[in-house]
């Protein structure tokens, strides 16, 4: 392992009716609240109002910043912006899912920054205070409630890129009621899934030899999430799996899994890069590419993939030589996210090849990247070749 400092400021608030506690939460010196949220679905399941009288007990000034959208574009984070500073807003309450959270979190840095938010998320300037910030989460997914990342798309230059300053951009808390998952169509619930499962083998994919307890916490949730994924998608209204996997989504990113390693993290650079151009979901992305980028670095490491094969997806190694055995775990992940209905190639998003070189060229925007095994050009152009 290598040398590490662990701290995460986030308070978790889980379970039914938790919401309640949000007039505790809310500090009692606020008089202006922005009230960010997405495409409308918390008017449709009733949220809205239970979020909204929460916060007219407190007596505050509400504003709203609705249309976040699923790719949080630079444009609606300059519009909070735009909205903290006209309207003095001291507290801002994300609603919604990572999307929601992660446009917060660049709002409440960029609304106490002179330039251009855009500036903080390239990392040309660094946040030197926020305004503060809670979330109610409504999709389980990305983890954002409970770390400091951000991802944000700039549509005009067609850039997406992941960014963090902690502790300005840790929510101060996230209240975490699985109950608001309920309503979370089929497709979205499948994204979610792909997304958390993204990000534990974005870690479990990592250089330190030493680091077995972190290996079986990720295989761990990862088995977890493969046990109940398919019972889930039988029974979209059931309350006990919708909270495992919403819980299983916060663990797998709130840095817990990753003490003493960084996580590799290029599939992630990849499908920032292909959605920036086509702004497809993000997990149908990471579906799609991250396979690929197994298959083509298996040979990196063929103990580690050998590993994940054995350990989490049960694959027999009787009769069968290590990179057998390390095929047949990817193969079985990608059967796992076809059977629960994530996709396959980018031809079923309706992309071809034409695009690939500018993909290649925003991947590589920031150099050579991946901490399990470095990228460059043609690797991501074959890594996309494969996904076609």
């Amino acid at each position: 392992m290598e040398p590490f400092v662990f701290y995460n400021p986030t308070k978790l608030i889980f379970g039914k009716e938790q919401l309640e506690k949000l007039t505790e939460e809310i500090p009692s010196h606020v008089q202006n609240v922005l009230l960010v949220y997405g495409g409308g679905s918390i008017k449709r399941n009733g949220l809205y109002d239970q979020v909204t009288n929460k916060l007219n007990e407190l007596n505050v000034n509400i504003s709203e910043l609705s249309g976040v959208e699923p790719n949080p574009r630079l444009a609606t984070v300059k519009k909070g912006v735009e909205i903290c500073k006209n309207e003095n807003i001291d507290f801002i309450l994300a609603v919604g899912g990572g999307s929601v959270i992660d446009a917060s979190k660049t709002i409440a840095t960029g609304a106490k920054y002179d330039g251009d938010a855009w500036d903080l998320v390239t990392r040309k300037a660094t946040p030197k205070d926020a305004i503060p910030f809670g979330t109610v989460l409504t999709i389980a997914a990305t983890g954002s409630e409970m770390n400091a990342g951000s991802v944000i798309t700039n549509w005009e230059t067609n850039e997406k890129y992941g960014w963090g300053a902690p502790p300005f951009t840790n929510p101060r808390f996230s209240i975490l009621d699985p109950t608001n998952t309920l309503s979370v169509p089929r497709d979205q619930t499948v994204y979610g899934i792909v997304d958390m499962m993204s990000h534990l083998f974005e870690q479990y994919f990592h250089q330190p030899t030493n680091a077995p307890v972190q290996d079986r916490m990720v295989e761990g949730v990862l088995k977890t999430v493969i046990e109940t994924a398919p019972k889930l998608m039988e029974n979209l209204d059931s309350y006990e799996h919708r909270e495992t996997i919403m819980y299983a989504g916060t663990i797998a990113l709130n840095g817990m899994l990753q003490m003493g390693y960084r996580g590799d993290w290029a599939s992630h650079n990849i499908e920032h890069a292909v959605s920036a151009v086509y702004d497809i979901p993000h997990a149908g992305g990471l579906a799609i590419l991250f396979p690929n980028w197994m298959k083509h670095n298996v040979d990196h490491n063929i103990e580690r993939f050998k590993q994940m094969a054995v350990r989490v997806f049960e694959v027999d190694p009787v009769g069968k030589d290590d990179r057998e055995v390390a095929l047949e775990g990817i193969d079985r992940l990608r059967e796992f996210w076809t059977s629960i209905g994530a996709p396959e190639t980018l031809a079923d998003y309706d992309i071809g090849d034409d695009q690939f070189d500018l993909i290649v060229d925003r991947a590589m925007k920031r150099g050579p990247f991946g901490n399990f095994k470095q990228l460059h050009d043609e690797d991501v152009e074959k890594i996309l070749a494969l996904s076609k």
